[in-house]
């Protein structure tokens, strides 16, 4: 909040000597600074650890979130948590979405438990299949609720939730357990097919 409002200023100063001063500038170069400087008041960035220690760069941007080096796909944050029983119904479901599209979706679990051990992670994704990426770490619960935010569901939400990106716009969210199928459409019409 505080980088936000000493940006706002930065920028409030910039355009007002701007303003006064005499000599003319080319109007891109304006509009790209101030581009500029909203991308940086509206970017946050969440550093995800996985079950297999690979780390997940993901980048709030103005409507949505993307994953680093995931341009053209289709994104999907699974919030749940391991001892959710709808949580545990969709799993296998999400993996099947994501071995049937696994060169056009990346699908992240986002576990909302503090502190759980990797160990309890591994045991969840064995017994439900759950063969997609699942992330423990610290930043999960902050990502988790700036998704939920963004989706206006309130601070105590229910879970699972699904909330599906493609190039940072928000395809579809879910709340609770859903069909594969309603996910594959989506999934479908994101890809334009």
């Amino acid at each position: 909040m505080f980088k936000k409002s000493i940006l706002l200023t930065l920028l409030a100063v910039m355009v007002s000597f701007q303003a006064c001063s005499k000599d003319k500038t080319d109007s891109h170069s304006d509009v790209k600074n101030l581009q500029e400087a909203n991308a940086m008041i509206s970017t946050e960035t969440y550093l995800l650890t996985g079950l297999d220690k690979t780390t997940y760069k993901i980048t709030k941007e103005m409507d949505g979130f993307v994953l680093e080096n995931a341009k053209e796909k289709v994104i999907i944050f699974d919030i749940f948590a391991t001892w959710c029983p709808p949580c545990q119904a969709s799993a296998s479901h999400i993996s099947s979405l994501q071995e049937k599209y696994k060169n056009d979706v990346v699908i992240i679990g986002l576990n909302i438990e503090d502190n759980i051990p990797n160990a309890k992670l591994e045991e969840f994704k064995k017994t439900y299949k759950a063969n997609y990426i699942l992330v423990n770490s610290p930043k999960n619960r902050l990502l988790a609720d700036a998704i939920v935010s963004k989706l206006e569901l309130g601070d105590r939400y229910p879970i699972p939730i699904m909330a599906i990106y493609k190039d940072g716009k928000l395809i579809n969210h879910y709340i609770g357990l859903v069909q594969e199928e309603f996910v594959e459409s989506d999934i479908k019409k994101a890809l334009g097919k």
